[in-house]
């Protein structure tokens, strides 16, 4: 258990705007992972191993991308108790993002909205940091990492930077994430379109057997979708991810969708909502995966996970793997724990 119970700091956290909070974590985990310190947030993972795409998961959570976009927090983090983490999303160059403000926490809602836009340092930074991971990887750990677009490049070259990503992640990555889905990236979730999307994971699947055969071994790739489909987009989008060989899907991403939250302050504020008002509508998706791909393919959910229960809710969808992000925020360490329990042996 953690040392310092997270209903004490949380009301410092809450007082802070939510950027500044979010940098402010991050930079204390950097600073004391892997040193005594590292107490104050620890909790043993619960061993319930499970093979999904052919990777021996220590358990069935995992913690979303987004939270540690340049990868800096990996052992930290996995400190928590998570079976999985997903670092990124990383661009080919580095990018500031959105400006600010660019997150908004409704807390009616356990929601957040964020517009930050991909803002990281870049992936020669990426990789150094994902390098210097010890003890999490040591420990079985498996590692995600997550590539994207910058902004600057044109939706209709997208692909070049989504294979300068492949090409720099792959020596390093347990899975690599291919993220087509923000809404905070102009034009990105066109990707997701049936002669666009196949067009990208061609190229990138051509990519990838070159470098299984210069690495001698194959990494597992993974999609990550928005819950803003319909069943017609849904359909072609899986058609679309088998004909091309790609491992997994991950569902979802965040909203634009806000009429769970209207009225709400901060509802109007452009991005991506995340949160408990995102959990019907991503395993509304998840569940039509399921149906379309089969009971065997595998699929990652993530969206609106606020106890066990809602982990549990996720698996009865369709999800093999579940998620963390937003919920992490609003409950702390302890819903690791309590969700990979919930799973267990299910």
């Amino acid at each position: 258990m953690a040392f310092i119970p997270y209903a004490l700091t949380r009301p410092f956290l809450f007082g802070l705007d939510p950027e500044r909070a979010h940098d402010l974590t991050l930079d204390a985990i950097a600073t004391l992972q892997n040193t005594p310190a590292q107490c104050l947030w620890s909790q043993p993972r619960s061993a319930d191993p499970v093979t999904v795409a052919g990777l021996k998961f220590p358990n069935r959570i995992g913690l979303a991308a987004g939270l540690d976009k340049n990868g800096r927090c990996i052992d930290g983090l996995g400190a928590m108790g998570f079976g999985f983490i997903e670092v990124g999303t990383v661009t080919p160059k580095g990018q500031p993002g959105n400006p600010r403000p660019r997150m908004f926490r409704l807390q009616r809602a356990e929601a957040l909205i964020n517009r930050l836009g991909f803002n990281n340092e870049g992936l020669e930074a990426f990789i150094a940091n994902v390098r210097h991971a010890r003890t999490f990887r040591a420990s079985g750990g498996l590692l995600g990492l997550n590539i994207g677009k910058n902004a600057a490049t044109p939706i209709e070259d997208a692909a070049s930077d989504y294979l300068l990503g492949l090409d720099g992640v792959y020596p390093h990555a347990d899975y690599v994430a291919v993220n087509i889905s923000s809404p905070n990236t102009q034009n990105l979730r066109e990707l997701q379109s049936d002669a666009a999307l196949d067009a990208l994971l061609g190229a990138l699947q051509t990519r990838r057997a070159q470098l299984d055969r210069q690495l001698g071994r194959s990494v597992p790739m993974f999609v990550k979708i928005a819950p803003d489909l319909d069943e017609a987009q849904l359909r072609v989008i899986a058609a679309t991810l088998v004909a091309n060989g790609i491992d997994g899907v991950i569902a979802t991403n965040t909203t634009l969708a806000r009429d769970a939250v209207q009225g709400q302050d901060h509802a109007h504020e452009v991005g991506g909502l995340s949160g408990r008002p995102l959990f019907d509508a991503s395993n509304r998706v998840i569940a039509m995966l399921r149906a379309e791909l089969g009971s065997s393919y595998p699929i990652i959910g993530v969206g609106g996970v606020m106890s066990a229960a809602d982990a549990r809710a996720k698996r009865a969808a369709g999800a093999d793997l579940v998620q963390l992000y937003t919920g992490l925020i609003y409950k702390g360490p302890g819903l690791v724990s309590d969700c990979a329990r919930a799973l267990a042996g299910r």
